[in-house]
């Protein structure tokens, strides 16, 4: 059983986060530093900036972040081969305009050591802004009120502003603000405290980033006038370029002296004033962003002008209006709610709040694992987005979704080139990457990640389906169907058995789990694969119909005939989905059963994850798996199997999951409830909800998780709502947990909206906004319309015991070749052997 299945129903510490069900709120500083600034990090999606002090220390890891923005680096292997990815690429922090330094009687505010009175921070998710007031006692003793606030623009994706209010409560005392860019990559500041990726805790640990030992950041010029400074930069190794600005606005009651000045590396504005009780010193602070992949620092800089004209002409409270109606305009196409559940409400929104974070602003840039929360996976883009953030996009918010969607499509040329690397026709994409090179040193568990290809093609089909955009199918998805499909006839082939049967082979590719690699016949990858066949056939047959030049075009370009497409149909309905018939489940590859299995019950808390403690040899031995693979498949593409086969699927996999994988827990949920383990489905449901919350896998410090913050909605949706989705027809069939009330959502399909409320007597539905659709409950057909239309539920479907569960399934039995599945876990060399080397033939057949 797997282990997070056992975490508290509230895993997070209350004293310090109290519960508030639209904010995320602070009690007191301290703590894990890492952790509060993950979730405290603002973001829009282009640019990012982790929720540090303004004052700059004590932190964990400073970080601003722009999507796409990084440097490159050979890739070392210490026997390379052809092939090989050649260039690492990891995402790079941009100088740090967040710091905002106070000084009264020359004494700083450290949060560390000040006496504080009062203090909170917070962000509401209906505002988008992170806030923080405090009383701090100075050492002279006096009273100081300070309030700060930071925003990251979701209407205007270059810029982000921030406050600084001091109030003397008491006394009078000198007051000085100095608000700084600081480049920390390649420089310290006045604390000594630099930037760059953050510490490398684990060099071992591949979920954590690269650091660089040469200069990064090679500044191109530093200017500044009365009110505003400029820093221009290239990336030493990517060539990429960037320029930074920052205006400054000062109200006091008292009289203020300002000073600007920059160097290359740093912009500091000073504000100095003599504050007497009563009185305050204001500094508000406006700081654009822009960055290319080669224009000049010197346009750079005039974008970066205009960014800052526009706020200094319009204000800052202009700014946070916007703000707000983005996110109401959010919130009213996204919210879920959970009425009496206030925990899982604020989690839930939370998780919510991070997917606006990390998608909204991405404009065509893909969205990174960790968003731009931290330096985890080194800002790299994995298969985790179309798989896990495109649907809640898809159903939610279709632009997004689009330029989600987008980004592959920028990326089919190097895709196509990756492919012929790898002698393959069509295109490969990379398993990760930041500009389209495959940045995965370990071919294994990375570049044999085919099955990428399949679920690219999965989310522009899904898309297409739900939302109805065949404009943007037939110009530009159709072109990735079409190759990604080439790539699958390519890849696979014919295999004729002693009976005559024919079956089409996958062989050589690794699964979405990562303890079972370069197998041949990945269950998961073949029903993708055979999905993706289908879709690219229908696909260009549809535009055929719909725009005969458009499809004479396609068929030039990339030299397509029909022969071609009735191949793919053949592949697909040929495609090998193997099972195990005295199981009575799939095989997850062609010899998984041939493993023994991993005893997860017996091995201790302190050697997860696997991956961290053996090696991978070690673990590719046995029946262990990082993640759903099978369990995945089924949620997939759940018309294509039987009740019978994912229950049977489910309860043998599950047992063997280690949830070692954030990506996994979600999709677990999603399958219990299905399938009727209602208790496992909602203690998986937490393992997913509180991944950063909790810090459940101990590694939130490097950057929100992402895609499980995806996993939550689609675990709501299509776990407990019981939705799915086939070819764009949309049908529900319920498990709502025990003890919740109600759960309501919207969904926008095919440009109408609305409103999903279920309770446990019945599902209905309203139409917001569209026109009137149709959906399905439980076979039944149901007009979904402004009047709104009730459906009664007799139950909240099967519930099965979990007790099968517990331990895996075929323990003791016998194989086909008259060896018995035993269950160990790896012994550590210097332990005295427990068992004695049998003698008799017959012991084999003996499980220990």
């Amino acid at each position: 059983m797997t282990r997070l299945r056992t975490i508290p129903a509230d895993p997070v510490d209350r004293t310090r986060l109290p519960l508030d069900e639209w904010r995320l709120v602070e009690s007191r500083p301290g703590g894990d530093l890492g952790l509060m600034e993950t979730l405290f990090a603002t973001a829009n999606g282009y640019l990012g900036m982790r929720g540090t002090p303004s004052e700059g220390r004590d932190v964990h890891s400073h970080g601003t972040f722009l999507n796409g923005f990084h440097e490159t680096w050979p890739i070392q292997h210490a026997e390379s081969a052809f092939g090989f990815a050649r260039t690492g690429q990891t995402m790079i922090p941009v100088p740090d305009s967040t710091v905002m330094k106070l000084y009264v009687d020359d004494e700083p505010l450290l949060l560390s050591i000040a006496d504080l009175e009062e203090y909170e921070r917070w962000i509401d998710f209906r505002e988008g802004v992170l806030r923080r007031a405090l009383i701090w006692r100075t050492p002279a003793g006096k009273r100081v009120k300070v309030e700060t606030s930071r925003m990251v623009s979701f209407t205007q994706r270059h810029l982000a502003l921030m406050e600084m209010r001091v109030t003397m409560l008491d006394g009078a005392a000198p007051i000085a603000i100095s608000s700084q860019i600081i480049n920390r990559t390649d420089f310290a500041d006045d604390f000594g405290s630099r930037g760059g990726p953050g510490p490398v805790t684990d060099k071992h640990d591949p979920r954590q980033t690269t650091a660089f030992t040469h200069r990064v950041l090679e500044p191109q010029q530093d200017w500044h006038s009365e009110r505003r400074m400029l820093l221009g930069y290239r990336v030493a190794q990517s060539g990429m370029t960037l320029g930074v600005g920052a205006d400054h606005q000062v109200e006091s009651e008292a009289e203020v002296q300002q000073l600007v000045d920059t160097t290359p590396d740093q912009g500091r504005h000073i504000s100095r004033a003599h504050l007497e009780a009563g009185q305050s010193l204001v500094v508000r602070k406006a700081v654009a962003y822009h960055s290319s992949r080669s224009v000049p620092h010197r346009e750079l800089f005039d974008r970066c002008r205009r960014t800052l004209d526009r706020v200094r002409e319009a204000g800052h409270a202009v700014q946070l209006e916007d703000q707000r109606r983005y996110l109401a305009d959010f919130w009213t196409r996204s919210d879920v709610r959970l009425p009496g559940r206030p925990v899982e409400q604020q989690a839930t929104r939370w998780c919510l709040f991070q997917l606006a974070q990390a998608a909204a602003r991405s404009d065509q840039w893909g969205i990174p694992a960790k968003g731009l929360t931290g330096s985890g996976y080194e800002g790299h883009y994995f298969w985790d987005t179309e798989i896990y953030v495109v649907p809640f996009l898809t159903f939610t918010a279709p632009r997004w979704a689009r330029n989600a969607l987008r980004f592959r499509v920028n990326l089919l040329p190097k895709a196509r080139e990756r492919a012929r690397e790898l002698n393959q026709r069509g295109a490969l994409f990379p398993w990760r990457t930041i500009n389209g090179d495959e940045a995965s040193a370990y071919y294994a568990a990375g570049t044999a990640q085919y099955h990428i290809d399949a679920d690219v093609a999965y989310a522009f089909a899904q898309y297409a389906d739900v939302t109805g955009d065949l404009e943007f199918q037939r110009r530009d998805g159709v072109r990735v169907l079409v190759e990604t499909a080439r790539l699958w006839s390519d890849l696979g082939f014919w295999r004729v058995t002693a009976d005559g049967d024919a079956a089409f082979h996958v062989h050589g590719v690794t699964g979405p789990d990562e303890y079972t690699t370069v197998v041949n016949n990945n269950m998961f990858t073949n029903v993708m694969a055979r999905y993706n066949l289908r879709r690219a056939a229908a696909a260009v047959r549809d535009l055929q119909q719909a725009d005969p030049a458009a499809h004479e075009e396609l068929r030039v370009e990339l030299e397509l005939d029909d022969l071609e497409l009735e191949q793919w149909e053949a592949c697909a309905d040929g495609m090998l989905i193997a099972k195990d018939e005295s199981l009575g489940i799939h095989l997850q590859e062609d010899r998984f059963l041939e493993r023994e299995v991993w005893d997860l019950s017996a091995t201790p808390d302190e050697a997860f994850p696997l991956l961290l403690h053996y090696h991978p040899l070690v673990i590719y031995r046995f029946q262990v798996l990082k993640q759903a693979d099978v369990v995945l498949a089924l949620f997939l593409r759940g018309s294509e199997f039987t009740a019978e086969e994912k229950r049977a699927d489910f309860e043998y996999y599950d047992p063997i999951t280690t949830g070692d994988s954030s990506l996994s827990a979600v999709v677990q949920s999603i399958m219990a409830a299905e399938v009727g383990h209602q208790k496992a489905a909602l203690d998986y449901f937490r393992a997913g909800l509180f991944v950063d919350l909790g810090d459940l896998h101990h590694n939130t410090a490097d950057g929100v998780h992402i895609a499980s913050a995806g996993g939550v909605w689609n675990a709501l949706v299509h776990g407990f709502a019981g939705m799915r989705h086939d070819e764009g027809r949309i049908s529900f069939d319920p498990r709502l947990p025990v003890d919740w009330p109600e759960l309501s959502f919207p969904l926008t399909v095919r440009g109408s909206r609305f409103t999903v409320r279920l309770v446990r007597e019945e599902i209905s539905f309203t139409l917001e906004e569209g026109p009137e659709i149709e959906v399905t409950v439980r076979s039944e057909e149901v007009r979904v319309t402004a009047a709104g239309r009730a459906v009664p539920l007799a139950d909240q479907g099967p519930v099965l015991d979990d007790a099968v569960l517990s331990s895996p399934r075929g323990l003791g039995d016998q194989r086909a070749d008259g060896s018995i599945v035993t269950s160990f876990v790896p012994k550590d060399p210097d332990e005295p052997w427990e068992y004695p080397v049998p003698t008799d033939p017959d012991d084999l057949l003996e499980s220990p």
